[in-house]
Formats: structure tokens, C-alpha cells, sequence
């Protein structure tokens, strides 16, 4: 059997926890700044879970990570 291609842009923007969970970044944090909150603008530099929903299209296009 082949090996399976890993999707490029898929495997830049996912990263595996230890235990096996994919991270993620969160949107809204390049540009239009100026009218959100300093709290706001905080919590979207923190990393977040793939939701259990998404979970098997990601692995699918990223095999190996």
C-alpha cells in the first residue's frame, strides 16, 4: 500500500498533544485590532482543541503527525 500524502496547510496550522488531542490557533488575531478588548485580544493568543466533531477529517489529512 502507497503511502498517504499529508495536506501542507493542514499539517501547519495542527500540532498533537501528548495524549493525542490536535491543537489549534484561534482566529481573529491579524488585523482589525483597533475595536477589540484587551481581554479579548488576550484569550485568542491561547491555543485550542479541535473539536471531537472535526477530529477524523484532520487526522485524515494529517496521517502522520
Amino acid at each position: 500500500m502507497p503511502k498517504l500524502k499529508t495536506r501542507r496547510a493542514a499539517a501547519k496550522r495542527f500540532t498533537t498533544t501528548g495524549t493525542g488531542k490536535f491543537k489549534r490557533m484561534k482566529p481573529y488575531k491579524s488585523h482589525i485590532l483597533e475595536s477589540k478588548s484587551p481581554k479579548r485580544k488576550r484569550n485568542l493568543r491561547k491555543a485550542a482543541l479541535v473539536a471531537k466533531t472535526t477530529v477524523d477529517a484532520v487526522r485524515k489529512m494529517c496521517p502522520y503527525i
